[in-house]
């Protein structure tokens, strides 16, 4: 892979993208598309980031349950230029299965009505909550639905603090609030940020009936993100380089830049770092942000999958949320994995700060009564294998602020952008927000062109 720092001479633009996560794989594709000459460099030897599969001992797990919603356009978008949208699940209609301790199920549905009284019927029969809980809830959802999300304001509130002020109990925000809050954010309601909240129940569930129907993988992530983004990436041309770190970003005095690795260098007009943002302030150019510290304040919040192998089926849920319970959602991986007999469940287990810290024994001991407790046909199960997948540095924290700290896709240095669930797509650290930062980093790194192609019909 030597002499990568020589020009190409192919006369057109050329694009170095630093990391193979979604962002990275959408910002390489859109900028392929655009005419550009494209490099993908990453240092682990697969694609895919945050989402991938691994094998353990001969079962094949993901390292989490990476769920989307229908109005996750640009990542379902991604799914059918790589051709794997079959290869997941999309609900015709919301419709969850909510289980409290003693096996009671409750279900949340949306209706056949037009935004927002398509959760009405849902919110009336939802058992989990007291009648005076319910009709309070629907209140609140209302006023959410109308909250300003360009009012800056709502970023030094948390939500937690807002569903108190609009008479929402601890238990009606545990057992409706935080089922949605929780997964979605990472981090739990009375924690959160008002204004990621706001978004996400805004554009997940109120202002559009369809808009929060589910998706899921049908089969290991790494066949539905890695392996089909090679594909697809050498496809449209893309030199896919993986097992290459990216040690820094250099930029020279004509303003071409320089990726420096370990062992080679790839030159190129424009940049796209596409890295989690712990490492990216490390291998930008001096000058290219502000105040790189600002990605250190983003923080971090952790997500711990436990997969719990049975001896036999112990529910016929595919998917399904706890409440009151530690459990949090689970997910029915049995086919995904390989398990040939009995059933495996997968936990995931969002905002996860105790539980990062807990030892397999200890998640064990928590766990496993607390799917006794809602599973009933688990209690006379025998457990198989018990698996932890611990996620450490998941995603940002979506605390009050958060909406400060995150960079746009252009830096102060021209022709270097960024890419990342992290940066401000407006979306929480979700795989859409990850599709969409990738895009609005391409577009970015596509204006060298424009520029290019201005100068030369000047110089004519």
């Amino acid at each position: 892979m030597g002499g990568g720092a020589e020009p190409r001479g192919s006369g057109r633009v050329r694009v170095t993208v630093v990391g193979g996560g979604l962002g990275g794989i959408a910002a390489a594709l859109s900028c392929a598309d655009g005419g550009a000459e494209v490099t993908l460099v990453e240092v682990r030897p697969r694609l895919g980031g945050a989402a991938y599969s691994f094998e353990r001992d001969g079962m094949l797990l993901d390292n989490g349950q990476h769920v989307f919603l229908r109005c996750c356009t640009a990542y379902r978008a991604l799914l059918e230029r790589l051709g794997t949208a079959e290869a997941t699940t999309l609900q015709s209609r919301l419709e969850i299965p909510v289980i409290a301790p003693g096996g009671q199920v409750q279900w949340l549905r949306r209706g056949r009505l037009p935004a927002p009284l398509h959760l009405t019927g849902a919110l009336a029969t939802y058992g989990h909550l007291s009648i005076r809980e319910r009709v309070r809830a629907a209140r609140a959802a209302r006023r959410l639905s109308r909250l300003d999300l360009a009012d800056d304001g709502l970023d030094r509130r948390t939500f937690g603090a807002w569903l108190e002020d609009n008479a929402q109990s601890p238990g009606a925000t545990e057992s409706l609030w935080n089922l949605i809050a929780l997964p979605t954010l990472n981090i739990s309601a009375d924690e959160a940020s008002l204004a990621m909240a706001a978004f996400v129940f805004q554009t997940g569930l109120l202002h559009d009936a369809a808009a929060g129907d589910v998706g899921y993988a049908r089969l290991p992530l790494s066949q539905v993100h890695g392996e089909p983004s090679a594909r697809a990436l050498r496809a449209a041309g893309v030199d896919v380089r993986t097992g290459w770190r990216a040690e820094r970003v250099e930029v020279g005095s004509s303003g071409e830049f320089t990726v420096q690795g370990a062992e080679d260098e790839v030159a190129a007009d424009s940049i796209i770092v596409a890295l989690p943002h712990a490492r990216t302030a490390d291998i930008l150019p001096e000058g290219a942000l502000d105040d790189p510290a600002r990605l250190e304040r983003l923080g971090a919040s952790p997500i711990v999958n436990l997969h719990v192998v049975y001896d036999r089926r112990v529910t016929d849920f595919e998917l399904a949320a706890g409440v009151r319970s530690p459990v949090q959602w689970l997910f029915d991986r049995t086919g995904e994995s390989g398990a040939s007999d009995g059933q495996h469940l997968a936990i995931s287990l969002s905002g996860a700060d105790r539980e990062a810290r807990m030892s397999r024994d200890e998640l064990h001991d928590l766990y496993v009564p607390a799917l006794r407790e809602l599973l009933p046909r688990a209690r006379d199960a025998r457990i198989e294998r018990f698996e932890v997948v611990r996620e450490h540095n998941a995603t940002f924290r979506s605390a009050p602020g958060v909406g400060r700290l995150r960079p746009g896709a252009r830096t102060r240095i021209d022709g270097l952008a960024l890419a990342g669930a992290w940066t401000a797509t407006g979306w929480p650290a979700t795989m859409e927000g990850a599709v969409r930062s990738g895009l609005n980093a391409a577009r970015e790194a596509l204006r060298v062109r424009e520029r290019a192609r201005l100068a030369e019909e000047v110089m004519a």
